[in-house]
């Protein structure tokens, strides 16, 4: 998910564990839109008619071999269409990094699932707890924890690519850089992890940033949120003022979004080579 820097890829999730871990070299610009069912390709467009399973997509990424049982021991809502699944891990062997995703085996569903891992890998170590923020959707797997998913259910987990192996296989060290987000839904509520973020900005004041866009609000937003909340779409004026050549861009989000973004970038100027999409639905 580049110009003359270490390639790091990253969603919301992922800038919410391992801070220190996922800063690239160089300032990055991230852009996305809460949406479901949403795939892409690096550096490509996303024109096939038919979804590709998980597994066909993920099929050259490297996996560990371990497949580990877990037990489901909370459900929330993060809004009304994101339920966070919290799964005790009976494994203790099993381990993963910040940036890492799990095939995700549900008995009696022949899809498997891949859904990003949004809790840190200390939350792991210290209670065995491993937590995923999934969309609802009719994909199977997300509609089974939307819809049948209950405490103590049993699943089967086994841990996806490592974002940083490549580098640190290299011997390549990490430097905090900037992060400038732009996350757009279509409203305040379905900003998943919105506090958390802005305990980032805090924490990391001048490396990381975040402008939020709300495209349907209906109702008052909240003074917390206000002076970071734009209502309407992410727009040309909003990223032409960071185009540099050391500047990455990443984008998430669903098909349409990621075209026209990757449009609007082409248009101020952006090479192709330094846009990256994050792989999923």
């Amino acid at each position: 998910m580049a110009c003359a820097a270490i390639s790091v890829g990253f969603t919301i999730s992922q800038l919410l564990r391992g801070t220190s871990r996922i800063f690239p070299t160089h300032s990055a610009l991230v852009v996305l839109r809460h949406s479901a069912f949403c795939y892409c390709t690096v550096n490509g467009t996303t024109k096939s008619k038919r979804k590709m399973d998980h597994l066909e997509r993920t099929a050259n990424n490297f996996r560990q071999e371990m497949i580990s049982q877990a037990k489901v021991c909370g459900i929330t809502n993060e809004s009304e269409t994101v339920k966070r699944l919290r799964l005790a891990i009976t494994n203790k062997d099993f381990t993963f990094k910040a940036g890492q995703w799990v095939d995700f085996f549900i008995p009696g569903v022949s899809v498997v699932g891949g859904f990003s891992i949004c809790s840190s890998p200390g939350l792991l170590e210290r209670d065995g707890i491993l937590e995923l923020a999934v969309k609802r959707a009719v994909h199977p797997p997300a509609h089974w924890i939307h819809t049948e998913c209950t405490l103590d259910s049993e699943v089967a987990l086994r841990v996806g690519a490592d974002l940083h192996e490549y580098q640190e296989s290299k011997g390549y060290g990490y430097k905090m850089g900037t992060v400038k987000l732009y996350y757009s839904a279509k409203n305040t509520n379905e900003l998943l992890f919105k506090k958390n973020i802005l305990g980032l900005m805090n924490a990391f004041p001048g490396k990381i940033t975040c402008h939020f866009h709300v495209t349907q609000q209906s109702s008052q937003i909240c003074k917390e949120f206000q002076p970071y909340v734009t209502e309407g779409r992410i727009s040309e004026e909003d990223l032409e003022k960071h185009v540099s050549k050391y500047t990455l861009w990443y984008i998430c989000g669903p098909p349409p979004m990621i075209e026209s973004i990757s449009k609007l970038l082409a248009n101020i100027g952006v090479p192709r080579d330094c846009v990256f999409f994050e792989k999923w639905w």
